[in-house]
């Protein structure tokens, strides 16, 4: 189904966004408060409002639509840098010819800019303040941020992905897990996923573009 989208031209997928988001395990904490009571698989790490037990959707998208183009499942507690390089794998491997990879501070690393160059991408990615790279991003503490004027422009678009997570739980419960294991959430992202997109290619086969991206339309009579 990307591959319709991305010869339609619907997807460009030029500049693309990484990020990722818990979702909750449906399961109690066990006594140790590290791991799932009756979810074996699923682990207590950090949400955007404190500490989850659950999973994180490590997730590409397309800046321009809004669309998802690769994405991983994995325990909550692991760290986001360690699945740039099997997102950005999956994108390669699709013949999706990203040219700009935007991440938040998170992603910092020098291992994780070689990376995307490594594939042929500029990494957009704000340095941490302690950091000595030059003329980078940074986040001040206004929590804006600031560096030069081509950089930001670009860095803006990294809302992208938020706006897919935010479509993904408002309208397609993608954090109302009620299925256990790390398989089953996995199933469950790419039900939610896929909606998504065959979303959009329903949008596309009515020659109305205007709402690739609404879910509403699609489900409201």
């Amino acid at each position: 189904m990307l591959e319709q989208l991305l010869k339609s031209k619907v997807i460009e997928a030029k500049i693309v966004a990484v990020d990722s988001t818990a979702i909750k395990a449906y399961s109690q904490r066990d006594l140790k408060n590290k791991n799932g009571k009756s979810d074996l698989d699923a682990r207590v790490g950090r949400g955007r409002r404190g500490f989850v037990l659950g999973y994180k959707v490590h997730t590409t998208c397309c800046a321009s639509s809004e669309l998802p183009l690769a994405f991983t499942v994995q325990p909550c507690n692991m760290n986001e840098k360690l699945f740039i390089k099997p997102l950005l794998e999956k994108m390669h491997n699709q013949n999706i010819e990203f040219k700009t990879v935007l991440a938040d501070a998170q992603y910092d690393s020098s291992r994780v800019r070689e990376t995307v160059r490594q594939y042929g991408a500029e990494p957009i990615i704000p340095a941490q303040r302690c950091s000595k790279i030059k003329n980078a991003l940074r986040i001040g503490k206004d929590f804006i941020v600031h560096g030069a004027k081509r950089l930001v422009q670009l860095f803006r678009k990294r809302v992208s992905v938020e706006r897919v997570f935010a479509r993904a739980k408002e309208w397609l419960l993608l954090d109302q897990l009620r299925v256990r294991g790390l398989e089953q959430a996995f199933i469950h992202t790419s039900l939610t996923f896929t909606a998504m997109i065959t979303i959009a290619l329903a949008a596309i086969g009515e020659h109305k573009p205007r709402f690739i991206r609404s879910i509403k339309h699609y489900t409201i009579a």
